[in-house]
């Protein structure tokens, strides 16, 4: 049974069902944690007894009607309030009271004490907190600020919002926010093209395959042949049209490969007859079982002669993945993007497939989809590839994603193509966004300018809070004990790419250098070119600019010379990671080790006038050298630790001597040498330590 349960059972609310467990320390997160028939006996009982006491407390209180007497109800009849409980009741009368959510804005605290928002700012710099208008108060100050104006709060917490599932949250933002929630008739529906995306490890042929089914080099132009952005392409062939997502196959594309599965109808498993299955392709498996899309499996590369296809249906078959021909579900196609093998058979699997699900959408109705990709140019603008859904995209239409609203002014296809209107299923680039949206967002056609605006501000005033809140956290003084403590060692970045799919991959996989000991700050990330602000940003912050597959502005060079700051462009996404995962091991505190490189001896101590003590010394093992560190040990105990001063043989200054020679020895701040002291030296190594 779960928390809200058994409180809806005894009539109580959560809260009070997990403080009851708590108090008996039962470890609950919420109110849908499962709780055991020992526990809701705990807390039945609980319940029951607090119940009885109450029960109890009240009859001995409160005495029947019948029970007073004329005198004690002619006493309270009469009894007349004291002056002291009139002033006290004059005062509850004068006394406003303050009910609000925390944390709340300055601006909407000016508006619940009815006072001027400046007078308000003023009144907290008096206080020493300097504040903007939107700034978040907290309860403490805010309690302070009521007293000043008259009134008396009452604290109370915002309530937490219920967490549902990303997708469907996001889908029920669009639906309230936009007012308008169109329901398709059946009537209405028509066949639509399916949605296919190619997953799969890295090098296991999936843009060389894609590259035969368009009959184009697509797999030319990437740098180390590797996939570096995902694209959308629409193919007619004979067995009908398909729309094909190409997602990057190296492991730091996790999130583009996940966006590619959610939006997709047919996920095909791309997996090498020679490699078989490595870790990208199980979790391009996990992703295509997540967003719960129907798998095929395509085996590339049957056309070499290390091709091994029979071990690839075993290794399937251990993840529950059987192909029919050996009694399962999964339709296995085996090919090559070289010779075009069984291509054309893949590609009458997908239709069939498509077939089968019925996809359907209704092409009469304001667009909705999702945005596959974005980018920033110089020339023109913000770039967006998106997918069509529902509906028919056309040029003029309104359209909102994001934080970001705008006015289609063309429509571009794979071909570079102009087109009037995009239907389902196609994939098209787009103008006219008045920035760059997030990819993998949704996006939607609405009806006027004036509630996509609405929209775009709320969603940034929205962000700007959030990213405001973040900030606050960090205060100078944590920062300052951090130094102090030696404990504050970072890696500061800007960083700039080329399009919004990319800087997700690159930011998720530098968040995932995990270190307690370094900090790798990205103080900004954006798209387009690098700029002077991103370099007089660096500057400022003491950090380095990162950019990946975009250039620099004119002059950009020479401004970072001056003002010291490193620019470093990278062309392979594993290239960048790979360099600033170095830098942040470069920060780490190297590992150290003492290494014992020999002993040696006193046998005799010589005095010497202005020098002191000098020990003769054997070097009994090892060898003794000028500038180690050198303990002196007297019956098996440390006398003093230090540092050679001297080390001669007869006359002569030497910096070494080995096992079975003589040697004196002098050692700074030390001469209280005995005979039979042993004089161990040794050195300390540094070791680079790895992240």
């Amino acid at each position: 049974m779960r928390v809200y349960e058994l409180a809806k059972e005894l009539d109580l609310n959560s809260k009070d069902v997990i403080k009851i467990l708590k108090d008996n320390k039962i470890a609950v997160k919420g109110h849908m944690s499962s709780v055991s028939d020992k526990d809701i006996k705990l807390v039945r009982d609980t319940v029951s007894k607090n119940s009885n006491a109450a029960e109890a407390a009240k009859k001995k209180k409160q005495p029947l009607p019948d029970e007073i007497s004329p005198k004690t109800k002619k006493e309270k009849t009469e009894a007349k309030p004291s002056e002291a409980d009139k002033k006290e009741e004059r005062s509850e009368e004068t006394t406003k009271t303050l009910d609000v959510d925390f944390p709340i804005s300055v601006k909407n605290l000016a508006q619940e004490i009815e006072a001027k928002p400046n007078e308000l700012i003023a009144k907290l710099m008096t206080m020493g907190v300097f504040a903007s208008l939107n700034q978040k108060l907290d309860a403490d100050t805010v309690e302070i600020i009521a007293h000043e104006y008259g009134y008396e709060l009452v604290k109370r917490e915002a309530k937490k919002p219920e967490i549902v599932p990303e997708i469907v949250e996001e889908k029920n933002a669009f639906e309230n926010e936009l007012l308008e929630n169109i329901e398709d008739k059946p009537e209405d529906l028509k066949p639509r093209a399916p949605v296919v995306v190619f997953l799969g490890h890295v090098d296991h042929g999936k843009t060389t395959l894609l590259d035969y089914i368009r009959k184009t080099k697509v797999v030319t132009k990437e740098h180390g042949g590797i996939t570096q952005h995902i694209g959308a392409y629409r193919v007619n062939s004979s067995h009908g049209s398909i729309t094909f997502l190409d997602t990057p196959g190296h492991e730091a594309f996790t999130a583009m490969r996940a966006r590619g599965a959610n939006i997709t109808d047919v996920a095909v498993l791309i997996i090498a007859a020679d490699d078989g299955i490595m870790p990208q392709t199980i979790e391009a498996i996990n992703h295509s079982k997540s967003a719960k899309v129907t798998v095929m499996v395509a085996i590339t590369k049957v056309d070499k002669p290390t091709a091994n296809v029979e071990r690839v249906k075993r290794q399937l078959s251990e993840l529950n993945l059987v192909t029919e021909d050996w009694g399962g579900d999964i339709i296995c196609c085996e090919v090559s993007g070289i010779t075009g093998k069984g291509v054309d058979h893949l590609l009458e699997m997908i239709s069939l497939q498509a077939e089968i699900l019925e996809l359907k959408a209704n092409p009469a109705r304001p667009a909705e989809g999702n945005v596959i990709e974005a980018k920033l140019t110089r020339d023109r603008g913000p770039i967006v590839v998106v997918l069509v859904r529902k509906g028919t995209l056309k040029r003029g239409d309104i359209i909102v994603s994001g934080m970001y609203y705008g006015k289609v002014t063309a429509l571009i296809d794979e071909n570079g193509n102009s087109l009037i209107s995009a239907g389902p299923s196609v994939p098209v680039e787009i103008l006219g966004f008045g920035g760059v949206p997030e990819a993998g967002s949704d996006f939607r056609v609405v009806s006027n300018e004036k509630v996509s605006k609405s929209i775009s501000e709320r969603r940034q005033q929205k962000y700007k809070d959030e990213l405001s809140d973040k900030r606050q956290k960090v205060t100078l003084e944590n920062l300052y004990d951090r130094i102090k403590e030696g404990k504050y060692r970072e890696l500061r970045i800007v960083l700039k790419c080329d399009v919004q799919g990319s800087m997700e991959a690159i930011l998720k996989s530098l968040h995932a250098i995990d270190s307690q000991e370094v900090n790798l700050n990205i103080i900004h990330s954006g798209l387009g070119d690098i700029n002077d602000s991103d370099i007089m940003l660096a500057a400022a912050s003491g950090g380095i600019v990162v950019g990946f597959h975009v250039r620099t502005s004119s002059g950009i060079g020479d401004l970072a010379k001056r003002q010291g700051v490193e620019v470093r462009n990278y062309k392979i996404i594993y290239d960048l990671i790979n360099e600033i995962k170095l830098g942040l091991e470069g920060l780490l505190e190297p590992e150290q080790n003492e290494v014992i490189t020999g002993h040696a001896e006193v046998r005799e101590v010589f005095k010497i006038s202005k020098v002191g003590n000098i020990a003769g010394c054997y070097v009994l093992d090892g060898y003794i050298n000028r500038n180690s560190s050198v303990r002196v040990l007297r019956d098996g105990e440390t006398m003093f630790a230090g540092r050679i001063d001297s080390l001669k043989r007869f006359k002569d200054e030497v910096k070494e001597v080995k096992k079975d020679f003589e040697c004196g020895i002098s050692i700074e701040g030390f001469r209280d040498f005995s005979k039979g002291d042993i004089i161990e030296s040794y050195i300390i190594e540094k070791k680079v330590r790895k992240l």
